[in-house]
């Protein structure tokens, strides 16, 4: 009888230890399937909150106030850094460290931005789910920008005044 008993209770451990240990936050599944939840067929782009190269130059030349978010780490902005007028530097360990969270604006449009913009959709689908509704990912990163700019999308001839 004892070793019945014993059998079922080991047997009941490893089932509920079994369920616990596959199992997953329902909660917070729930909540992520909210946030995706636009993000379907043609949408996908826009539901993720990716902004092409060329709409992230434009906006600057228009001048927009983008702040960009850098994520990448020091040793990388130290061999390739980056000049526009607003840019806060974060890498992605640090990001979500409540003394940073602090340090990213949320009255204007911030654009993430990593080599490839792999780390900076991470980091984008994470911001907005902790409520930063102004947060884009530079689609392509910095080997995108690198790859739409040139003499001709840099420098757009100047507008002309029609008389």
């Amino acid at each position: 009888m004892k070793s019945s008993t014993a059998l079922a209770i080991g047997l009941a451990s490893l089932i509920s230890f079994g369920a616990a240990a596959g199992g997953y936050d329902a909660g917070l599944a729930q909540s992520y399937a909210r946030l995706f939840e636009p993000a379907v067929g043609a949408q996908t782009g826009k539901a993720l909150h990716l902004m092409k190269p060329g709409q992230f130059v434009n906006d600057l030349q228009k001048g927009k106030q983008i702040v960009a978010l850098d994520i990448r780490t020091p040793r990388e902005c130290g061999v390739l850094g980056m000049t526009l007028p607003v840019r806060v530097s974060i890498p992605i360990n640090e990001v979500f460290l409540a003394e940073y969270l602090d340090r990213i604006p949320r009255d204007r449009p911030v654009v993430i931005v990593c080599q490839s913009g792999s780390r900076a959709v991470a980091v984008g689908i994470a911001l907005r789910h902790v409520g930063f509704d102004n947060v884009y990912v530079l689609k392509g990163g910095l080997m995108g920008l690198s790859k739409y700019l040139n003499a001709k999308t840099a420098n757009p001839p100047p507008k002309v005044a029609v008389r």
